[in-house]
C-alpha cells in the first residue's frame, strides 16, 4: 500500500468545470448542474482502494450532515478501469448502493478532470466557496489504515463549518494521503 500525498493545488483557485456520467443516476452531470450557493466537496475517491475503504463510512456521516446545510458533495473516481476492473463504473454504482452514498458518483473515463485538479491520490478534498473558489484542500482528518487514530473527519469538517458560518479557514492545512490515482499509460 502505497502512500502518495496530495498535491495540494493553490488555495484561490476556481474549480475546474467539467462534465462526467454519474454512475448513480446514469445521468450525465456538470459542475454547474452540482454546485452550491455555500460550498462544493469535490473528492476523487475509487473503490478498492484501503485509504478510501477506511473512510467511507464518515463520508456517508459528512453527506448526512453537511448536505442538509447547502453543501453539494460531488464524488469522482478517475482509475484506469482497464487493470482496475473493480473501480468500473458498474461497480461504482455497486459501492455507491451498499455504502449508502447520498451523492453522485462521476466517472472520468479519460483521467482529465483529475489532472485539472492536479488530483494525487485517493481521497484527495477540495472544499469551494460559493464563487467556486478553493478554499480547502488536504486531508479528511490524521486517521489512515492502520494507525490507530479514529476517523472523525475533523478538517475538513472544520473547514465546512468555517464557511458556513463566514470564518475564515486556516491556511493551514494538510496533504490528503492515500493511494496514487492510477493512471492510465
Amino acid at each position: 500500500m502505497a502512500e502518495t500525498p496530495s498535491t495540494m493545488l493553490p488555495l484561490g483557485t476556481v474549480a475546474p468545470a467539467f462534465s462526467l456520467p454519474d454512475t448513480v443516476s446514469d445521468q450525465m452531470m456538470s459542475l454547474q448542474d452540482l454546485k452550491s450557493e455555500v460550498g462544493t466537496v469535490i473528492m476523487f475517491i475509487c473503490n478498492h482502494c484501503p485509504f478510501v475503504k477506511h473512510v467511507n463510512q464518515e463520508l456517508v456521516a459528512l453527506a448526512q450532515d453537511y448536505q442538509p446545510q447547502g453543501v453539494s458533495i460531488v464524488a469522482i473516481s478517475s482509475n484506469d478501469v482497464e487493470n482496475y476492473p473493480q473501480d468500473g463504473p458498474q461497480q461504482m454504482k455497486e459501492t455507491a448502493a451498499q455504502e449508502g452514498y447520498t451523492f453522485p458518483y462521476l466517472y472520468d473515463e479519460t483521467q482529465q478532470v483529475a489532472r485539472d485538479y492536479d488530483a494525487a491520490c485517493t481521497p484527495d478534498f477540495y472544499l469551494f466557496d460559493s464563487d467556486l473558489k478553493l478554499v480547502y484542500r488536504g486531508q479528511l482528518d490524521s486517521s489512515r489504515p492502520g494507525n490507530g487514530v479514529l476517523v472523525t473527519g475533523e478538517d475538513l469538517r472544520n473547514a465546512l463549518d468555517s464557511l458556513i458560518s463566514g470564518e475564515k479557514i486556516t491556511d493551514d492545512q494538510l496533504p490528503s494521503i492515500g493511494c496514487n490515482i492510477k493512471w492510465k499509460y
